[in-house]
């Protein structure tokens, strides 16, 4: 579903020609400079912000060939880093002291198969 659409009718998606001229009437009037590629600078650096946005997801989005290229946007204050450190480690020491429940004993293949009429091996 697009993002933005026409004011006139027909209705139909903006394209990036349309989009473009958007933003150049809106800079005249403001007197500023934004371009549709601040517009997706400003989306990828929000995306990333987001604790539950893959960075996966976000490389796919912008249609990024390395996740690297992702790394400027990239920039978790100390204080973020920190937090960030000390929850991953608070985790850990919850699943030492919290393990998950043994699973039930699984079949045998071998007895499987010769049940069921399986490969032999």
């Amino acid at each position: 579903m697009p993002l933005w659409w026409t004011l006139r009718r027909p209705w139909r998606p903006l394209n990036y020609h349309a989009a473009r001229a958007m933003f150049v009437r809106v800079n005249e009037i403001l007197g500023s400079n934004w371009t549709l590629h601040d517009l997706r600078h400003t989306a990828t650096f929000r995306m990333t912000e987001d604790p539950e946005m893959s960075l996966v997801y976000v490389q796919h989005l912008l249609a990024h060939k390395y996740q690297t290229t992702l790394q400027k946007y990239l920039n978790p204050s100390k204080d973020e880093v920190i937090t960030a450190g000390l929850a991953h480690f608070a985790r850990l020491e919850l699943k030492r002291k919290n393990p998950p429940p043994t699973p039930a004993p699984s079949y045998n293949p071998e007895s499987l198969n010769v049940l069921f009429g399986g490969p032999r091996t």
